[in-house]
């Protein structure tokens, strides 16, 4: 019970730190630092443990927001992937195998990539993809999702 709450606390602190550091009171904090850090120089004559502080603090927090983007990274790809396997899921005409393949092999990967070349080949000798969408095609197709409700 102790390791799932410390887990949630991690997380909840990871969405805090995720959230703040995009942020632009964030980002005006970090030139402020670095503003009072080089006016301090004259100060401390530019010697070695004045540059150190900088270059340490700069490499922790780095180092650790390396692994807050990653993580910010898995998540957003995991709900991306979610919300397209909802829409595969959803559609008559999706193919259900695309649902969840994200783990597949790169290998397996290109021979998808390799089938909607083909598929899109096949659509360009029928269709002239320089049209723009009209507005009246929209309309049609929201009227369409709309009957089938």
């Amino acid at each position: 019970m102790a390791k799932k709450h410390n887990k949630d606390i991690f997380e909840k602190l990871s969405i805090l730190l995720t959230r703040f550091t995009g942020s632009t009171s964030a980002f005006v904090i970090s030139i402020s630092i670095v503003a009072l850090w080089a006016l301090s120089g004259p100060f401390f004559n530019f010697s070695d443990v004045w540059q150190l502080v900088i270059n340490t603090g700069t490499t922790i927090i780095t180092f650790l927001m390396v692994f807050l983007i990653q993580r910010t990274q898995n998540k957003d790809s995991m709900a991306i992937q979610l919300k397209l396997n909802e829409i595969i899921a959803s559609s008559a005409w999706a193919s259900n195998r695309m649902v969840d393949i994200e783990d597949i092999s790169e290998a397996e990967l290109e021979i998808l990539k390799k089938h909607f070349k083909k598929l899109a080949r096949l659509f360009e000798s029928n269709q002239n993809l320089k049209e723009s969408h009209s507005i009246e095609e929209a309309e049609k197709r929201h009227q369409r999702k709309v009957s089938k409700k």
